[in-house]
């Protein structure tokens, strides 16, 4: 199967210290938050993995839409992801998502079908999917 993108970030210094794209559009420096210790004056890998979550999820939240006859505008559609990071019973860290998920203009029921085919196709719920445990909840307005 042909690649549809693809793209090479650059980390230096660890969780302290900056990620950069091989284009130059991401160049950040990072922080360890301050909940673990840090000075959390930037971002760190935990909110970089939420915000691209988040966007991605949305992105396939308005794909399965259009194939479903709905036609949503931006402000129709409010994605928010929590990414937790704890330890496992062995002492290794690993992640936790929710995905609070917000859709104006239809039933409870077609809402919760969409996010369900959202999951099914976005492509970060189908990279962590049996890794990590991803809660979904959904709401309409």
């Amino acid at each position: 199967m042909a690649n549809l993108y693809s793209t090479k970030v650059r980390a230096s210094g660890g969780r302290q210290g900056s990620i950069r794209s091989e284009d130059g559009l991401l160049d950040l420096k990072l922080a360890l938050p301050r909940a673990l210790g840090g000075m959390g004056d930037a971002t760190n890998p935990e909110q970089l993995f939420a915000g691209g979550y988040a966007a991605c999820f949305e992105n396939a939240l308005l794909h399965v839409s259009r194939d479903a006859g709905h036609r949503f505008a931006d402000d129709d559609i409010d994605v928010v992801a929590k990414i937790d990071l704890s330890r496992n019973e062995t002492g290794g860290f690993v992640l936790a998502a929710a995905l609070a998920v917000t859709i104006a203009g239809i039933d409870q029921q077609a809402a919760e079908r969409l996010a369900q085919g959202a999951h099914a196709i976005c492509p970060y719920s189908n990279a962590i999917r049996g890794n990590v445990d991803v809660a979904i909840s959904v709401s309409v307005r």
